[in-house]
């Protein structure tokens, strides 16, 4: 079918399918982090765990041929980075800053290692669901074209935010993530529980990177992240460690991320590059925005080291 020319009203199209797309990854590692934030501690390991991910989806979808289980394979190894980031931890005197960072060079670096043999092989594509049906014009249909994970990872917010509020569970990430004190005065071991907490962290970031290499962009690349792990935690401190704010923000950056090639697309080609910057200009503003020395961080964790 032949691309029909809609105009300007391309632009908010092209912006609102460009934030379905390119929010999914920032949805999941976001949510990941909040999860390991609101126990009390920080990961910024995220950005080779989403890395590692997307390698390994790749990998396994290439040689099972189910992307299905590309996505499942990169959940194990996220967590399985979270759960050795969460032990290192528990040590005395470990800075989980530090380590996160350690962590982050660590997960590219066997990605890009294990990743040279399935830069060439082509992987089957995650399933979308196409929501345009109802139009005949093929750019309303590409923009409504919504991958499952993105309709997975708006249920998980949704569900994070009630589970927070009124499940044990919730309760007892919360409590650990205020006061260890307290946490170990209510008889819970708070290594424990952020060991844990930052395993599922690490097996959402790598989910992430599951959507990066199994839909969009849709190939394995040693690229492939551009950042957006580390993007995801100034998110979450955006969003004021809430899944239901992170959703929210994922879709403000990803929109952002879509500026770009949707002023391309009706003939805007000025400022090209900074078109492309605008979700880490955006990272930038957001931080400066909302950072003062004169307050504290509305709903941080007090046990969380960006805190102290």
């Amino acid at each position: 079918m032949e691309p029909v020319d809609i105009g300007l009203w391309g632009v908010p199209l092209a912006i609102l399918g460009g934030a379905i797309r390119v929010s999914t990854p920032f949805i999941f590692v976001s949510l990941g982090e909040t999860i390991t934030e609101r126990s009390g501690r920080i990961n910024l390991g995220l950005e080779g765990i989403l890395v590692f991910g997307a390698m390994a989806a790749y990998a396994i979808a290439v040689m099972t041929g189910s992307p299905w289980l590309g996505v499942l394979g990169a959940a194990g190894t996220g967590a399985v980075f979270g759960l050795f980031h969460g032990w290192i931890c528990k040590f005395p005197k470990v800075n989980d800053i530090a380590i996160g960072i350690a962590l982050m060079l660590f997960g590219s670096g066997l990605a890009f290692f294990f990743g040279k043999p399935f830069i060439q092989p082509s992987a089957p594509d995650l399933p979308a669901i196409s929501l345009g049906w109802w139009s005949d014009i093929p750019q309303v249909q590409a923009a409504l074209s919504v991958n499952v994970l993105f309709l997975i990872g708006a249920a998980l917010a949704f569900a994070l935010w009630w589970a927070f509020r009124h499940t044990r569970a919730g309760l007892i990430v919360r409590v650990v993530g205020d006061s260890s004190d307290a946490a170990r005065a209510m008889g819970l071991n708070p290594d424990t529980v952020r060991l844990l907490a930052t395993a599922v962290g690490g097996a959402f970031a790598a989910v992430g990177g599951a959507y990066l290499s199994l839909y969009y962009p849709g190939s394995w690349n040693e690229g492939i992240s551009s950042g957006q792990g580390l993007m995801a935690v100034a998110l979450v401190i955006f969003a004021r460690w809430n899944p239901l704010g992170c959703f929210a923000a994922a879709l403000l950056f990803g929109g952002a991320g879509a500026l770009g090639p949707a002023l391309q697309s009706v003939g805007v080609t000025q400022g090209y590059y900074l078109f492309y910057a605008a979700p880490y200009i955006l990272t930038l503003a957001i931080m400066v925005a909302t950072s003062s020395p004169g307050r504290s961080l509305a709903g941080a964790p007090g046990e969380l080291s960006i805190t102290k």
